[in-house]
């Protein structure tokens, strides 16, 4: 019992503390401050997350089958993407970033001054609450987005479909989005953290785990790690989940949590889809 009692008390005060993550705060803006206030800091920050979190699902897609051990967990083990494939996501990925996140960063360089940062770093608590209430939100605006794309056949043909090119998504098909697609979701990730008011370092590391679960709901793989197995009780959707949305495209509009979608009556298992084969 006083072991229990213990623990009970080293997590509440490491929670709850606000010394925790100073060190690491203090090293950041005292060695890297210049970098930090850039406005272009957190385009930088997810582009070059995005492209670190795709590498080690694009050797898998890459190696195939030649790895055995890996491709027992592929959610749809018949169909891997090709090389024209994964060279069409990757051209509309560079299109994508040429025209649109490169324009968007020189904007917020020449418009936005550089942001001031404050002295003092947030909770280990602060920051959790703060990053799964940017998730949630991000949820919800999403789900109301995607939903009102497949119900309404101009938008979906319009802006949407470009998404669906392919029934069984991987890595690389994460950014293959029309421009209207990327202005929006990348306007909510930045603009949510300021809405709910967060810490700069809250901020950041919403940005950064959201680029990896996007990624990670378009893998195609599902990793005994994989989010959804790590959360309990269906409450996260995952690979397995946004796999049966690009099969059966009337179900699973929410990116991340399942509730939307039960709330809806849009939710779908896997189980559904292999049934409807």
């Amino acid at each position: 019992m006083h072991l229990t009692e213990t623990a009970i008390h080293f997590w509440k005060s490491c929670l709850g503390s606000d010394s925790v993550l100073q060190p690491l705060w203090d090293c950041m803006r005292l060695n890297y401050t210049d970098y930090l206030r850039s406005p272009l800091f957190p385009v930088v920050l997810t582009v070059s997350s995005y492209f670190v979190f795709s590498f080690p699902f694009l050797i898998c897609d890459i190696v195939g089958d030649k790895w055995a051990w890996v491709q027992q967990f592929k959610i749809q083990p018949s169909h891997r993407p090709t090389a024209s494939k994964l060279l069409h996501c990757a051209g509309i990925t560079l299109y994508n970033h040429v025209f649109f996140v490169l324009p968007a960063s020189v904007a917020q360089w020449a418009w936005r001054p550089p942001v001031d940062l404050p002295d003092q770093a947030p909770s280990l608590l602060e920051l959790i609450i703060g990053v799964v209430s940017n998730l949630l939100l991000f949820d919800f605006q999403y789900f109301i987005w995607h939903l009102l794309h497949h119900r309404i056949r101009w938008l979906y043909v319009t802006f949407h479909a470009i998404h669906h090119k392919y029934s069984a998504p991987f890595a690389l098909a994460t950014q293959c989005l029309g421009g209207w697609e990327l202005v929006t979701v990348g306007c909510w990730t930045t603009l949510n953290p300021m809405i709910l008011r967060c810490h700069l370092l809250t901020t950041w590391v919403f940005m950064v785990l959201h680029v990896y679960v996007s990624i990670e709901d378009h893998c195609g793989y599902d990793f005994p790690w994989s989010t959804s197995r790590l959360i309990p009780l269906g409450i996260y959707g995952g690979p397995s989940k946004h796999d049966v949305h690009h099969q059966k495209p009337n179900t699973n509009f929410a990116p991340h949590f399942s509730h939307w979608d039960k709330i809806f009556g849009t939710h779908a298992d896997f189980s559904f889809c292999t049934a409807m084969k």
